[in-house]
């Protein structure tokens, strides 16, 4: 029969009746939790004091507990939905893309090439950076040959920089096409003929960026007629944005008609991109970029306490010319990518169900498997190159950065809706591309309103949060009005060649301007002077960007460094 418990009086005293084990131990248990819990109340995040061996959960969480003050937990319904919008159609193509097309003919008063060819003026152009890097050079370099009346020789690929790809021009483009499609504009051949048996050496100069007409004919042109064989080195961003019309649709007939993938590239390419419309009708293509040197670069902090802040702050010791990193400044001005579980949001909040499909064109993501399990909750059905196909088919592309970045190009300029998560060469190059060939939906985020609407979603619901986005992205969606007319970087927007269908079937369409210039248009990069992220984190030299005049034939970094400049490591 079981005691009754009672307070016993003790020489006038009340003295506590025994406790059983059991419910002193329950009692301490206790007692520890509260202990424990209140340490955790007053102790800093994780990894945000000392240096910690161990590297904390993935730093781009946004509801982990160590970032308390950034993302507090609010009473309000924040669950995603796992249906698309309403929008359905709307959201995968533009209503006004079928208003524009892409016009690159040259006007009647371009003359043909054998026309203004002069005879004994070879230019040779050496490309650097990346696989896109190097393609807005090579599409400069047949303008820049134009513009001195030259004939070019087929352009010398970077072999040496951070990228490290040996292939050479025509392992990675077809240069029939390339020479023969530009036949009427600019003369082109694979190398400059002999000089009593022997190949004349160049003579090795560098232009300014942005370098006008005006430029290269007081620059290049008397050295041209002096030397009769100039290469142009490190040649990336140095044509002007601001030509005349002609040297504009001259550049587009190049990207967009001239420079061709090789017959492999191109069939692996397509390959992928029919794989991903066998398990969906359409798909979404997204570049992510969220490697540690595009990280480090950009200055930002995304969480992950003092592991994060030595590891990308030692890499971004590679460049001596960057200021010191103020990463709430960056994130202000949304200079920040957005992690892979914002993408996530973005794309949810804009409309896009789970059961859609998604390509996913990266490096080696910061904080690997752990950083994109958020973007794969949001998306179950999540691809790549390496899911997609086998490592045998592969294989004679893996050795190769330039030609594993060209397969993601013709994947992402293949799907319904390409999304990028910074401005840099190839979400430019693939921007002006999808616009050219009907404005196909290209989405950018809106990084600078964003920022702050990510930090604070958990004190408003899914339907408030959804709602600010699309009015956010309003402007970053790849409508033909997203523009002032004269902004814009040209690969980007290349205005100048596309025209109203309405003409189109007199073959002078009527060049695009957009009907509320200037009136709810967003203004996105000046034209005339780049912003930094703008020029795809790799634009910053030591040359302090127009100021170079480099003339020295063989250009070289002092003391021996194999360093990478900006322009090298951060460019794709």
């Amino acid at each position: 029969m079981g005691t009754k418990r009672r307070r016993q009086q003790h020489h006038g005293r009340w003295v506590v009746p025994p406790v059983a084990p059991a419910a002193a131990a329950f009692a301490a248990a206790g007692l520890l939790l509260l202990v424990v819990a209140f340490h955790c109340f007053l102790s800093p995040p994780l990894g945000a004091g000392g240096g910690g061996g161990r590297r904390p959960n993935p730093p781009f969480l946004l509801n982990k507990p160590g970032e308390p003050r950034r993302n507090l937990v609010g009473t309000v319904d924040f669950t995603v939905p796992s249906g698309g919008s309403k929008l359905g159609e709307e959201l995968w193509v533009s209503k006004a893309a079928h208003s524009f097309v892409g016009c690159s003919d040259a006007t009647k008063d371009f003359a043909d090439a054998k026309a203004v060819t002069e005879s004994n003026r070879y230019l040779m152009i050496a490309t650097s950076g990346g696989l896109n890097q190097q393609r807005t050079g090579i599409i400069d370099a047949v303008v820049a040959a134009r513009i001195l009346n030259a004939t070019l020789v087929i352009p010398k690929l970077d072999q040496a920089s951070f990228w490290k790809d040996a292939s050479d021009f025509e392992e990675i483009f077809d240069a029939d096409s390339f020479i023969s499609s530009l036949s009427n504009d600019v003369k082109i051949i694979r190398q400059v003929p002999d000089r009593n048996g022997k190949a004349p050496s160049p003579y090795k100069m560098r232009v300014p960026r942005k370098c006008s007409p005006n430029c290269y004919e007081n620059r290049v042109l008397p050295a041209l007629l002096k030397k009769h064989v100039v290469q142009l080195t490190k040649f990336d961003y140095r044509v002007s944005n601001r030509l005349e019309t002609d040297l504009q649709k001259l550049r587009c007939r190049v990207n967009y008609h001239a420079l061709k993938f090789t017959d492999p590239i191109h069939k692996m390419g397509q390959m992928l991109v029919q794989r991903m419309r066998a398990k969906s009708g359409r798909f979404i293509a997204l570049h992510l970029r969220f490697e540690p040197d595009m990280l480090a670069f950009s200055g930002c902090y995304f969480g992950g306490g003092e592991i994060e802040r030595r590891e990308l702050g030692e890499i971004r010791k590679r460049w001596t010319t960057l200021h010191a990193s103020d990463p709430d400044r960056e994130r202000r001005h949304g200079k920040c990518p957005l992690t892979p579980e914002e993408v996530g949001f973005m794309l949810r909040a804009l409309g896009f169900g789970k059961d859609v499909h998604i390509y996913v064109a990266s490096g080696d993501v910061y904080g690997g498997e752990e950083t994109l399990a958020p973007l794969k909750a949001l998306f179950p059905n999540f691809h790549s190159k390496e899911t997609l196909a086998s490592k045998e088919e592969l294989e004679p592309f893996l050795s190769f950065s330039s030609r594993m970045a060209a397969l993601d190009y013709v994947v992402c300029d293949g799907s319904d809706v390409f999304v990028t998560n910074n401005n840099g060469n190839m979400a430019r190059m693939l921007a002006g591309r999808r616009r050219y060939f009907g404005h196909k939906r290209t989405i950018r985020p809106n990084s600078k309103k964003l920022s702050s609407l990510f930090l604070n979603r958990t004190s408003m619901s899914w339907d408030t949060f959804a709602s600010k986005v699309q009015i956010f992205q309003k402007g970053f969606m790849g409508e033909p009005n997203e523009i002032k007319p004269g902004k814009g970087e040209f690969h980007e927007y290349p205005m100048d060649c596309i025209c109203a269908r309405t003409k189109r079937r007199t073959g002078h369409g009527k060049p695009y301007l957009s009907k509320s210039a200037g009136e709810g248009v967003e203004n996105h990069t000046s034209d005339a002077e780049f912003e930094w992220r703008d020029l795809d984190y790799g634009e910053i030299t030591p040359l302090g960007g127009d100021s170079s005049n480099e003339t020295d034939p063989d250009y070289s970094r002092t003391g021996g460094s194999d360093i990478p400049e900006l322009e090298d490591i951060i460019s794709d």
